[in-house]
């Protein structure tokens, strides 16, 4: 995987840059496949042999196969490429969601409405906050 960045020590967050999206370039061509019936149909009907014709690292493969979404991001997933594969199953985007932040999809849907994951514990430990109110 890409280097070490600064902005790599925020919680909860993975930025989806140059050098992740190289990384996940087949994984979310993959994704992207699914976007027609036909193809859907094929890696529900067979998902291991889908999988066969696309160049996954093993770890994303084996990601994809558990539906382990973080472990799809850490390989270089982009989240708006893996709702497809949410979609696929029948899954809304808000369970995604709440599936990787480790809550229900009630509780995601509360925090959200409340305004999101507070700022405090939530930045990155290396550089002070900025902006407005910033301390």
């Amino acid at each position: 995987m890409p280097a070490e960045k600064d902005y790599d020590d925020v919680p909860g967050t993975t930025v989806f840059d140059a050098e992740r999206s190289r990384a996940g370039y087949h994984l979310n061509q993959f994704c992207m496949s699914l976007m027609k019936a036909e193809n859907r149909e094929r890696f529900k009907a067979g998902e291991e042999a889908y999988l066969d014709g696309w160049k996954l690292t093993p770890a994303q493969r084996a990601a994809v196969l558990a539906r382990d979404y973080n472990a799809m991001i850490a390989n270089g997933g982009n989240i708006y490429f893996l709702s497809k594969i949410g979609a696929t199953d029948g899954k809304s985007f808000q369970y995604l969601a709440a599936l990787m932040t480790g809550t229900t999809q009630e509780e995601y849907a509360a925090m959200m409405l409340a305004g999101g994951r507070p700022a405090a514990g939530n930045t990155s430990k290396k550089a002070p906050p900025t902006g407005a109110g910033g301390a």
